[in-house]
């Protein structure tokens, strides 16, 4: 009975609204900014030599060739060659193998064109191996000698011991 008193008082005190307070709505000044200074638009002076008129780049057709090239160079394990050839109509066939260092060969078969673009057939030939580079120290060797100076005719120097004792750390913690 006490707890619906006190919510019916609650909702009598909620009900009545507090009024709002009226403040006067503030005055402020009107801004005034200074305004900017109006400067002269710079007068270049005009260029002393004319315009470069340049004249419309020729279209050629495309020219037919053929070219091959290789090299096999077994002390330095160079192993490659390219051939290619192309039409009158811009159509380019070509293939060029390398000799890859796991001892595999690949080789790469293409053809271009304005219409398809490059497209490439790649191949490998042969197993691959663990490539494992010989070895050869620069230095010293035949092609490398030993340094002909002489050493230095100074001895070492000689460093005087710390002026601190040396620090003791624990042995067990």
């Amino acid at each position: 009975m006490k707890f619906i008193i006190l919510a019916a008082l609650v909702a009598v005190v909620a009900s009545q609204a507090y009024p709002k307070p009226q403040y006067p709505k503030p005055t402020y000044p009107q801004p005034s900014y200074p305004k900017p200074a109006a400067y002269p638009e710079p007068a270049y002076p005009k260029p002393a030599y004319p315009s470069p008129a340049y004249a419309k780049t020729p279209e050629y057709t495309p020219m037919p060739y053929n070219f091959a090239w290789a090299v096999k160079d077994d002390p330095s394990y160079n192993d490659y060659a390219h051939q290619e050839t192309a039409d009158d109509k811009g159509y380019v066939t070509g293939s060029y193998r390398v000799l890859l260092p796991d001892g595999r060969t690949q080789v790469v078969n293409y053809k271009a064109d304005d219409y398809t673009g490059y497209v490439a057939d790649v191949k490998f030939e042969g197993e691959a191996k663990e490539y494992k580079p010989a070895y050869k120290p620069a230095y010293p060797s035949p092609a490398y000698p030993s340094p002909a100076y002489p050493s230095p005719a100074y001895p070492s120097p000689a460093y005087p011991s710390s002026a601190y004792p040396a620090p003791k750390y624990p042995t067990k913690y």
